[in-house]
């Protein structure tokens, strides 16, 4: 059963009712995170129950040594890890002399949490009795702030319900962290100096081996009845953690107000010498402009954003609901001002996956960021891309590959593969296929023809190269196979020719060869540049092209279907429908000996190319692969109900594809996959929005032209969205009778709207 907690909303995700049980799932629910940095739901005062305490640093990592039982040549060195990062967050609460702590108070009542996505900001109100008879009404408001990306605000209320009272209140940061993720327990911080002045305090700290400087750093002010109080705190300091202690005495009804104002500045940005000044610069910003003024500066910074990110369904408040946590949580991880950064699958809400770049990103998130920012931010991630490719020829090299092959990591923070698993770093060699992928999808969608041949052609060269030895020619078959890979469906590992692997490889090397063509003709120098720079051969786009066309993709005539790879008709073929429910999830009942031979897919394999490659197949080969494949697929990947929703959508299999439009929006939410205390899964979020745009609103670039092909769901009344599309914002909006689109763009512009295509006249 899956969790109902959450109160459907539009704008806003809401729980009500205290319960210990949930704590850490809602600390994942309720995540902050402004791109440059982002913390976890947890609560301000002392928590002594079961808790998940995390802050994250944008770009800040430590290089876990691998941890393996059996090492193979090969294997990475380490394991990146996102560190959780020095605490500025924390606000020790006594009354008379026993601490505050939610966890210890005999009775909590009124207790509701909002996370308003519309404005960007998390609030928390209860009343506490405590087990000394005080008792408490608390009122939390917090948001990490868009303007200034180092800064973060809280304002903690009390108010005195019953009588007279002690208070003391110790607004803190705290070095004395650790990860839940670690492989050796290994201390990841050196602390450097601990600095107090006044009512600011100051925490320096490097990380060990990548040596990243931080400065954590808090302001508070404190305000008694409306009137500010003015006199200096005490500093308490104890181990790694330095704080602010004040007392005061408090009658019934009486309201305590602090306002805590911290965050971190790094040498990612600044000057390690500078660090403590810099953060005194942004101090003296946030003293000077106050709370309230930061958060009406937060409430038009969403709305710009929402402005062209924003997904509108009438009708339906839980799909409501799921598509904008889903929008609101990408734009928490990743706003695209600093091309250094990537999205991890897990952003700034657990350590899970390490906080390290997947092919994720090229496969799921850049069509969002491409729809609903300036391009530049997708060029940013090609970039991310580019700017990593020596490492990338060193990974290929690693394993057996030279001559300029170019074997891209299954996980990264620099470049470098991170990933331990051997199965995954040596055989899921797809995720090559995907960033090439990325780069066309990316040149398609944006009509940006500088990208390749300034950055992308590079990339696509070592990419071929890579396919071109990674395939190997079978005498008996008279084609290239491709032995011992593993296919985005994780259940079958260590297979021989797994379709989608072997069509991605087809589809570079041609690809490849054609950019090549293209750039010698249009931009010369480049290619002069690039071929000097690559050493490329002249035979070597010709060998592309031979081992394209002979590539060999399993089959089976009986069905009339590609097969998954080798071997997939001798796997007993029952149903996940025939499946005993109390053996689902698989992946936490089963033995990964029966998992692997079983026939269940755990995310679109053979699917996910047909989304890729759509207009390769006919309707006819979507349905008949949709239907072999779906009755085996467990979904037991966040990234797969997007994909089979998409595909549902063109077959019109509206209410199918409805049903897995649900599961991906609410994924998390409903916690699906009972995991959600791990973090959530940020980058199959921009799935869902794929769900809506390509799958319902039927959105393709095709020969340049921007089309529709809208469905709606039956229990919708409307939909609508926005996309960029070239510098034109473009509304679809869609109800059970009509179709309607908007150019708000500058110019006209030429679309496709289901059959018909329509001159589309500017608005402005």
């Amino acid at each position: 059963m899956n969790q109902d907690y959450i109160k459907p909303n539009a704008w806003s995700i809401i729980e009500e009712g205290f319960d210990a049980a949930r704590v850490k799932s809602s600390e994942s629910l309720f995540s902050l995170g402004n791109g440059a940095m982002g913390q976890r739901a947890n609560f301000e005062e002392t928590y002594t129950g079961p808790s998940f305490q995390g802050s994250y640093i944008a770009g800040v990592y430590y290089p876990d040594k691998t941890k393996v039982g059996w090492w193979k040549n090969g294997y990475p060195e380490y394991f990146a890890k996102v560190l959780n990062a020095p605490n500025w967050i924390g606000i020790d609460i006594w009354v008379d002399g026993e601490p505050f702590d939610l966890n210890s108070c005999t009775q909590v009542t009124d207790f509701r949490r909002e996370l308003n996505m519309r404005e960007g900001w998390y609030q928390r109100s209860f009343k506490a009795t405590m087990s000394n008879g005080a008792q408490l009404s608390v009122s939390v408001k917090r948001f990490l702030s868009l303007k200034l990306e180092e800064l973060g605000a809280i304002s903690y209320t009390i108010q005195v319900l019953d009588g007279a009272h002690k208070i003391r209140l110790e607004p803190y940061l705290d070095g004395g962290i650790t990860n839940e993720d670690s492989n050796w327990d290994d201390k990841f911080w050196n602390q450097t100096a601990m600095e107090s002045q006044g009512e600011r305090a100051f925490l320096k700290a490097y990380t060990l081996k990548t040596e990243f400087h931080v400065c954590s750093f808090m302001a508070n002010r404190l305000c008694h009845e409306g009137n500010w109080i003015s006199s200096a705190p005490e500093t308490v300091l104890a181990g790694e953690r330095l704080g602010h202690a004040y007392e005061l005495d408090m009658e019934k009804n009486e309201t305590l107000k602090l306002y805590k104002f911290g965050g971190y500045v790094s040498d990612r940005r600044y000057a390690k010498e500078n660090l403590i000044p810099t953060a005194n610069q942004i101090l003296d910003t946030a003293l000077e402009m106050g709370f309230d003024t930061l958060l009406v500066q937060q409430v038009l910074a969403w709305q710009s954003i929402w402005d062209t990110a924003d997904i509108e369904i009438v009708g339906d408040l839980k799909a409501q609901q799921g598509i904008r946590f889903n929008i609101f949580q990408l734009n928490q991880t990743y706003l695209g001002n600093d091309p250094k950064l990537n999205i991890g699958p897990k952003g700034f809400t657990g350590e899970k996956y390490g906080g390290s770049t997947y092919w994720d990103t090229e496969a799921y998130c850049i069509p969002f960021y491409m729809a609903t920012k300036n391009q530049e931010v997708a060029r940013n991630l090609l970039e991310y891309r580019f700017k990593q490719l020596p490492k990338a020829l060193e990974n290929a090299e690693k394993l057996g590959f030279d001559g300029g092959a170019a074997l891209y990591p299954m996980v990264t923070m620099n470049g470098e593969e991170c990933h331990n698993e051997w199965e995954i770093t040596f055989e899921e060699i797809h995720r090559n296929g995907a960033i090439a992928f990325a780069i066309y999808n990316y040149t398609r969608y944006t009509n940006d023809l500088t990208y390749i041949p300034e950055m992308g052609l590079e990339v696509l060269v070592g990419i071929a190269r890579f396919w071109a030895q990674r395939v190997s020619f079978s005498e008996p078959r008279s084609q290239y196979v491709m032995l011992g890979v593993t296919g985005p469906n994780e259940y079958e590992n260590n297979v021989n020719n797994n379709w989608y692997t072997n069509y991605l490889a087809q589809w570079c090397l041609l690809y490849a060869k054609e950019q090549l063509q293209l750039v010698s003709k249009k931009y010369s120098e480049d290619y002069e540049r690039i071929v000097k720079k690559t050493k490329l051969e002249e035979h070597e786009p010709g060998q592309w092209e031979e081992i394209a066309q002979n590539i060999y993709f399993p089959a089976s005539e009986t069905h009339g279907v590609y097969l998954q790879q080798d071997g997939f008709l001798d796997k007993e073929l029952i149903p996940v429908s025939d499946l005993d429910p109390s053996q689902r999830p698989i992946n936490q009942k089963w033995s990964w000996d029966r998992i692997l031979r079983s026939p269940y897919i755990k995310q679109a394999d053979v699917l996910q190319g047909f989304y890729f490659f759509e207009e390769h197949f006919s309707w006819e080969d979507h349905k008949k692969h949709f239907e072999f494949y779906e009755p085996f697929t467990v979904h037991e990947s966040s990234l797969s109900p997007c994909v089979h929703s998409i595909l549902a959508s063109r077959l019109d299999k509206v209410e199918q594809a409805y049903a897995f439009y649900l599961r991906t929006s609410r994924l998390d939410l409903d916690d699906y996959n009972k995991e959600v205390e791990e973090g959530l899964h940020i980058t199959s979020m921009a799935g869902t929005w794929m769900s809506i745009v390509e799958g319902f609103g039927g959105m393709r670039v095709k020969d340049g032209m921007l089309c529709f092909d809208p469905n709606i769901p039956a229990n919708w009344h409307s939909y609508s969205f926005k996309i960029n599309f070239r510098g034109h914002i473009i509304t679809l909006s869609k109800t059970q009778d009509e179709v309607s689109l908007r150019n708000q763009g500058k110019t006209g512009l030429r679309v496709r709207l289901l059959d018909e295509i329509m001159d589309l006249p500017a608005e402005r």
